[in-house]
Formats: C-alpha cells, structure tokens, sequence
C-alpha cells in the first residue's frame, strides 16, 4: 500500500481524538475521586492542584529528552512508546488506593507519555509542506472534539459505574489509540540525525542559537499559561453569574463545549489560511481575537451572553497553535524538529503549571472579570509585540521561500 499523507492525517487524528478523550472522560471527576475513593477529607483543593501540576512539571523537564531520541529513532516509535505507557498509567489510576499512589502514577505518567505531541511532529514532518498548515489545523482539531464530546460520557460513566472506572475506559482508550499507531501509522519521509544523542542541556544550547524558535517557543507559553490563568476559574465565575450550584457542572460544560466547538469549525480554516497567507499573519489575528474576547467578557452579566462570547473567542484563538505549529517546522531543521516539537512541550507544559497556579492567586485578590481584562490585556501586549522585528519568525521564511 502506497504512502498517503491524508490516510496517516486521519490515524493520526483519530489516536489524538482518543487520548484526548481518555483525559476528557476522567480528569474532570478527579476530586470526586480524591475524596470518595482515596478519602481525601482535608486540604482537597491543594491535593487536587498537586496532582494535576506534577504530570505537567514531570513533563515539561523530560521532553527534550525524548525528543532527541525522536530525532533518532524516529517520532512513530517514540508515540509507540508513549502511548503504551499511558495506558499503563490509566490502569494504575484504576488500582491505587491512596493519594500517595495517585501522585506516583501522576509522576509516572509526565515521565513516559507523550502520544499527541508525537502526533503532531509526524504530522509536521510527514505531510508536504504546501499542506502542513491545513494538516496542522486538522489534528488540533482532535482534542477540540473530545473536550465536547468526552465530559458528556464520562458524566455517564462516572455516575452509573463511578469515578474510578472511569481511568479504566480511558486505558482501554489509549490502548486503542497504541494499537491505531502500530498498525496505521507510518513515518516513511523519517530522517535520521547521525549525530551522537545529544543531552537535554545541549538542546537547549542550540535552540537558544535560533532566535526564532525562542521566539516561538515563548509565544507557546504565553498563550498555554492565558488559557489555565482563565479555565479554572470559569464554572466559579457561572456560579455568579446566576446558576445554581447544582446546575453549575451543567452550565460550565456547555460553556466550555462553546469552546471546543469554535475551534473544530476554525481551526482548519486558519490552517489553510495560514498557509496561504502567512502563519504570522493568522497568528497574529488571532491573538488580537483572544484578546478582544477575554476584555469584552468583562461586559456580559448573564449566562447566554457569556456563553456566546466564549464561542466567538474560541472561534479566533482556534488560530493560534496551528500557527505557532507550523511556525515552528518553517524555522528549524528536519533533524531538529522531534527536540524542537518536544521543546514546544515542555513551553505548553510550564504554562500548565504556571496558568492555574497564578489564576488561583489572581482570584483570591481580585474579582474575576479584573482577571479576564488582565488576561486580554496581556494577549494584546503580545500581539503588539509580534510587529518587532525580534518576533518577526514568520518574515524571514517567507522572505527565504520567494527567493
């Protein structure tokens, strides 16, 4: 069977949609867990916090690690690896029995996963460039469709079997997922870096030396930590805008579904886009969007109003990984692209970590709409800064391409 770059998109997509779904399906009834299973009586919302940051900080200093041995193995075996792993942490979610265990097997998992990333190199490095745009906006496209449809049937699961076997359907999941990669995957376009594996440190060293992946990389962290500064303080903020407590679950996961909805509607037309026009460009719009829509969410006291705003957000910051994805492959080299993708991680990981942290302590001092203006102000700032020449990336690719 001949190589095709849309059948390998369409495994691609679909091992990403069902990982994404694993987490979906789960991690929103953690604390349900915490407390009825594990018997977390006291200090919840710090336990709940810990055990959601550490995978995120586990992973973000073991990426660049993987990543070298992507770029010398290849990116198809590093997501087989991945994903066996993670199947494997899901199931042991499935067995622990104190929070301590929990807190391990969150560790376990940082260390060892790293199946969507993966997806996204292969994506990056295996479809013709004249496509990556549009291959990029339809993989990101993935994890919008699960956190639509993944929240409705782990409320399911969860409330007719519990929340603890929840971690065991999203292990069968990502198994699923492992057994798509083995089969359907393939990875026929792979170069191999003949240099000796390089060590995270010296990664880092020559990433430093290309400015604009810097540049990229901090674009990536930015925008991951304006999204966590925001998204644990949404079903609080419903909670005030009028529903009742009961129907908050509700009310925020439609809101958030709002979300993922705008995004699997924009994200591949700014992937087109973006390769026709210029990812700076799009990225650039986009921002400017995600911006506008955190600053006028100050203005709507009422759910409907608040829900369609979020729709429209999402509709332009669907425009922002994609580009920064591609963006990405255009100003490093094929040899490079597994460490810089997993450097990519790494920067989305940090602002995991750091997003909810810092939204936590904005929303004990400040009412919640000042944080949305903070957060809009800040996605403004750094469109601003994209007319620099410092964080022109995207000029000097096309500037190389024309010639």
């Amino acid at each position: 069977m001949s190589y095709s770059w849309k059948r390998n998109l369409a495994m691609l997509w679909l091992g990403s949609f069902l990982v994404s779904m694993a987490y979906s399906i789960s991690f929103p009834f953690l604390p349900i867990f915490l407390q009825n299973d594990l018997h977390i009586t006291e200090h919840l919302e710090i336990w709940t916090g810990i055990i959601f940051a550490v995978t995120f900080l586990a992973s973000s200093f073991i990426a660049p690690f993987w990543g070298s041995l992507a770029d010398k193995y290849g990116r198809k075996l590093m997501m087989l690896r991945a994903g066996l792993c993670l199947s494997l942490a899901y199931f042991l979610y499935f067995l622990v029995q104190t929070p301590y265990e929990m807190l391990f097997a969150r560790i376990l998992e940082g260390l060892l996963a790293g199946y969507i990333p993966s997806a996204i190199a292969l994506v990056a490095t295996q479809t013709p460039e004249k496509h990556v745009g549009y291959a990029l906006g339809i993989i990101s496209t993935a994890g919008a469709s699960a956190s639509v449809i993944g929240p409705l049937l782990g409320g399911v699961v969860s409330h007719w079997a519990g929340p603890r076997e929840t971690f065991f359907v999203a292990g069968v999941m990502v198994l699923a997922a492992f057994v798509i990669a083995f089969l359907w995957v393939k990875e026929p376009h792979f170069v191999k870096s003949e240099k000796k594996r390089s060590s995270v440190w010296s990664d880092l060293k020559e990433a430093a030396a290309n400015r604009n992946l810097m540049m990229i990389l901090l674009l990536i962290f930015i925008t991951s930590t304006s999204i966590m500064i925001v998204e644990p303080l949404l079903t609080i903020y419903v909670i005030q805008l009028g529903s009742s407590e009961s129907s908050a679950s509700l009310h925020s996961g439609i809101i958030f579904s709002a979300v993922g909805i705008a995004t699997l509607i924009a994200a591949p037309v700014w992937g087109k886009l973006g390769s026709r026009l210029g990812n700076g460009k799009v990225l650039f719009v986009g921002l400017l969007g995600g911006a506008a829509g955190n600053v006028l969410q100050i203005a709507f006291t009422h759910l409907v109003g608040f829900g369609v705003l979020r729709f429209v957000y999402g509709l332009f910051f669907a425009a922002v990984f994609p580009a920064l994805n591609a963006s990405i492959v255009e100003n490093t080299q094929p040899e490079f692209r597994g460490r810089a993708f997993s450097l990519n991680q790494t920067a989305n990981q940090l602002g995991l970590v750091i997003g909810p942290l810092l939204g936590g302590i904005l929303g004990s001092l400040l009412p919640i709409p000042y944080i949305f203006l903070i957060n809009g102000i800040m996605l403004f700032v750094v469109a601003m800064l994209m007319k620099l020449p410092q964080f022109s990336f995207y000029k000097a690719r096309v500037k190389e391409i024309s010639s």
